[in-house]
């Protein structure tokens, strides 16, 4: 029988119990100050990891510590300063355009308001909700690799499209919990349920978890 919204709803909130007590630890894992570099260091982390943005923001940053400085960089430069993250192309036009909208739109300064951000060259619902949760402190959820993955094996979601994955999530998660939400179901996703051989037998919530493909542990083989 298909399970019931209030149903799904009762188990994510327990999933998430669960993943807070075996993560205690979960939090963004880009280095930022400000909004500003929170939107750059998110930009960056497209098909690349955090530790690789980690390594390559501090610099940046001191080179561009607003969006008027990054605004007027020379693309050829902000594309070799950039370089080790990968497709640093297409990233150079996204934060160039960012921050020239930034400036021209909104006085230089990170607005708030998700419909605003997702305005902004380069910046889709996904960088918006890490913005709007871990700069501004709002509820926003973010849905990366690794939450459309978690969700999914955990029957939370289902879809090709990671803002319909979104959508299904916000309908069953408490909405007091999104961004802390995020971040248990990415460390979740990062330590336990990885995209190759997940660690199901020392999974936190292999119990609440319905996918069919559960790796054993050696004594069940």
């Amino acid at each position: 029988m298909a399970e019931s919204r209030a149903a799904r709803q009762a188990r994510a909130k327990k999933i998430l119990e669960l993943l807070d007590r075996a993560y205690p630890d979960a939090k963004i894992a880009l280095n930022f100050r400000t909004p500003f570099e929170l939107l750059v260091a998110t930009i960056l982390s497209a098909q690349c990891t955090d530790e690789r943005v980690n390594m390559v923001t501090p610099a940046l940053f001191r080179k561009y510590p607003t969006a008027r400085e990054l605004a007027r960089a020379r693309p050829a430069s902000l594309e070799k300063d950039i370089r080790s993250t990968g497709f640093f192309r297409a990233k150079t036009r996204s934060l160039l355009g960012m921050s020239k909208a930034l400036v021209e739109r909104h006085g230089a300064e990170v607005p708030k308001a998700r419909e605003a951000l997702v305005e902004l060259p380069g910046v889709g619902l996904k960088t918006a909700n890490v913005v709007i949760g871990n700069a501004f402190g709002g509820q926003a959820l973010a849905v990366d690799t690794h939450v459309f993955r978690v969700s999914q094996r955990l029957g939370l979601a289902r879809g090709d499209d990671p803002d319909e994955i979104h959508d299904q999530l916000v309908a069953v998660l408490p909405r007091e919990s999104l961004t802390h939400a995020t971040h248990l179901m990415i460390t979740h996703g990062r330590r336990t349920c990885v995209a190759r051989k997940p660690a199901c037998p020392a999974c936190p919530v292999r119990a609440l978890c319905p996918w069919p493909h559960k790796t054993g542990a050696p004594s069940d083989t």
